[in-house]
């Protein structure tokens, strides 16, 4: 179980990623579309949280400054241990910072981040594949190449507990 500080897509962007999973899906590749309760969201986390207390979490994010929308662009793969594949987004000066901020925030509120997360240690993606491994990984690579460069565009955020797809809306991008 763990709870998650995610930027989400607009209805376009949303619809592409969706889309390239339901294509990986074609193949016989698990993705985000068929994981775990099937209720994911693309999105791109700031942090992940192994434990928190909600209310708490949700005030220091909500006490950060609004960052506005932000336009992601991916220009490539990344292959994750245990077969997670992704789609990597070019890190931005802005877009560190701004998970750097989110990242202390909830750290003082006592919730243990996971280790990826920490400043430092973060590496900015989209997630696609579940279980690609071996030739698997070889067909994600090749789709996710057939539509880069890709732009997704941010317009909302949330707190999404990852084990039930329950989300909690946030009033800005931070």
């Amino acid at each position: 179980m763990a709870l998650a500080v995610c930027l989400l897509f607009d209805t376009r962007s949303d619809r592409l990623v969706r889309g390239l999973w339901s294509r990986l899906e074609e193949q016989g590749i698990r993705t985000l579309e068929s994981h775990t309760h099937r209720r994911h969201h693309p999105h791109l986390s700031y942090a992940v949280l192994r434990s928190w207390d909600l209310e708490r979490v949700a005030a220091a994010v909500d006490d950060l400054p609004d960052g506005g929308p932000v336009t992601l662009a991916c220009q490539g793969t990344l292959a994750f241990p245990r077969g997670r594949a992704a789609l990597a987004v070019a890190t931005s000066a802005d877009l560190a910072g701004r998970q750097e901020r989110v990242v202390q925030a909830v750290g003082d509120t006592g919730a243990e981040l996971h280790r990826n997360y920490l400043a430092g240690c973060w590496i900015p993606h989209v997630s696609v594949a579940t279980r690609a491994q071996g030739t698997s990984l070889t067909t994600v690579v090749t789709t996710i190449a057939d539509i880069l460069p890709l732009n997704l565009h941010v317009d909302r955020a949330a707190l999404i507990d990852s084990s039930t797809g329950r989300s909690w809306p946030l009033r800005h991008i931070p």
